[in-house]
């Protein structure tokens, strides 16, 4: 049964009720995952239904490393503490999720028909700014993009960027800020849920 079942939320949604399921009600953060492979196929969908959600000015900052060399895998890794680096070295597929901190030397690509809005970004303070903001908000459809294709994700913070953008970035202007596990649960993936806040507390009108 939904952890939603008992409301009528799903009479409010355009998708069915196994989708709103997958994408929000039942899905979860994996803990651990089964050792079943992870298709390029698979990965490249991820990555085409996460690019669809908007940014501003259509900047797309984010930059997805999928790790697939054991020798990348082991240097990612070693920059997570405790149990963390043990997920990363077993999730069937790793992603580091960077931003560009040059996104705006794209802009004659993802904004065409006003390219000279590119000297608004020349300061490098604001530009990091918002290609950080922007790229966080693709990780969410990163995130939900994973869910659609039916699998699961494990997002970690806590490792040493510095040392993770040594390792994969240091050749690119990447700054990493998420690692994302990403595949099929394994045996007791999950945590209990904790609590989410209710309309009361995280919306108002005015």
């Amino acid at each position: 049964m939904s952890v939603q079942a008992e409301t009528n939320l799903y009479e409010s949604m355009a998708i069915g009720q196994a989708a709103a399921d997958q994408l929000f009600f039942e899905a979860r953060s994996a803990n651990s995952f089964s050792d079943e492979p992870v298709t390029d196929d698979v990965l490249d969908a991820i990555y085409e239904a996460m690019k669809m959600g908007p940014t501003m000015m259509n900047n797309q900052p984010l930059r997805i490393t999928w790790i697939k060399s054991p020798e990348a895998r082991q240097a990612v890794a070693s920059t997570m503490p405790g149990s963390n680096a043990a997920k990363a070295l077993s999730a069937p597929a790793l992603a580091v999720l960077s931003f560009d901190t040059e996104w705006h030397e794209e802009f004659a690509n993802f904004f065409p028909h006003a390219p000279e809005r590119k000297e608004m970004f020349q300061d490098a303070g604001v530009r990091t700014a918002v290609g950080s903001n922007n790229a966080w908000l693709q990780a969410g459809y990163f995130i939900m993009a994973v869910r659609a294709v039916g699998l699961a994700a494990g997002p970690m913070g806590g490792f040493d960027s510095d040392a993770v953008d040594a390792a994969i970035n240091a050749d690119n202007n990447h700054k990493s800020f998420l690692v994302v596990n990403v595949g099929k649960p394994g045996e007791n993936p999950w945590f209990d849920r904790l609590p989410r806040h209710d309309s009361e507390l995280a919306t108002r009108s005015i």
